[in-house]
């Protein structure tokens, strides 16, 4: 079996950026130890994804480059521990920072820095800079090679999201996190590894982090196997709301057999008449005075 093992983060903030660095390094040579050969935080690490209830001002003070010492020691680790590493932060970025995610592989190598696309222009992280395009990476593996992309919590919500990533070659999907994990954003994150037939690993708080409920979970999209009389479930892992590290094995080979041949993904698709979804006009009942243009 061609199986991956992917290590989730599910852990609570220190409050500064020295604390996540040093919690966030122990709990990586943990999963390490564990056998995982991916490890991932919960969304903007460096700072616990602290921006509410805050001054503006105040928060975007913590912003760090994407080629900060904090990051770049996660890098050198990855190097140290054989293990790929994709971590988190609030990136200091032109004239606002964004939410972003750095992916090193196993020899320490920067694959790809994704800053989430669809930022929640409803509430505070309107003040950040949306990302413009999503990536996908060959991540050499001690077990081979595994198409990686990334989006980031809101981006959930928009089925696009996965479908790009899909369209581009993925295979996993990593997902760093930060709300509640209720029974329709766990749907969201079922459908899009279904409809799209790849893996969605998602990295949360724990319950003791305000609006966060842990719950962090990873769904490899294989809904039906010829030795099955019917469908089974994608879910491999839903973590409780306790901090700890979850480690879920994803079974590549099978994943791979499967999207060679189900009728998800891009078998099927009518491209030629999906114009509408290109078009950025928005209207009523969908009008909001805080989107982002």
């Amino acid at each position: 079996m061609y199986s991956l093992k992917i290590a989730l983060l599910q852990l609570a903030p220190c409050g500064t950026l020295d604390g996540n660095l040093e919690k966030g390094m122990n709990y990586c040579k943990r999963a390490k130890e564990m056998g995982a050969d991916i490890a991932l935080f919960p969304e903007m690490w460096s700072n616990g994804y602290n921006i509410y209830n805050r001054p503006v001002e105040e928060w975007k003070a913590e912003a760090i480059p994407a080629d900060s010492g904090f990051v770049n020691a996660f890098g050198r680790l990855a190097g140290e521990l054989d293990m790929a590493i994709g971590i988190t932060l609030l990136e200091q970025y032109k004239d606002a920072p964004r939410n972003t995610v750095v992916l090193f592989d196993r020899f320490g190598e920067r694959k790809f820095a994704y800053a989430k696309v669809h930022t929640c222009d409803f509430d505070v992280e309107r003040n950040l800079t949306p990302g413009e395009d999503f990536y996908v990476t060959d991540l050499d593996t001690a077990h081979g090679k595994v198409k990686v992309g990334a989006m980031i919590c809101f981006d959930r919500e928009f089925p696009e999201s996965a479908r790009i990533l899909m369209l581009k070659g993925a295979e996993l999907i990593l997902v760093p996190n930060a709300c509640p994990m209720e029974i329709n954003r766990l749907s969201q994150l079922r459908g899009r590894a279904y409809e799209n037939m790849l893996a969605i690993a998602t990295c949360n708080y724990p319950e003791t982090v305000p609006d966060c409920n842990g719950g962090s979970s990873v769904f490899d999209g294989v809904a039906y196997l010829p030795e099955l009389p019917c469908s089974r479930d994608t879910c491999l892992l839903q973590a409780d709301g306790k901090e700890g590290v979850y480690v879920a094995e994803l079974d590549l080979e099978q994943l791979r057999r499967y999207r060679e041949s189900e009728v998800h993904g891009n078998a099927y698709r009518r491209p030629e008449i999906y114009g509408l979804i290109t078009d950025g006009r928005v209207e009523k009942p969908f009008i909001r005075e805080r989107r982002n243009e």
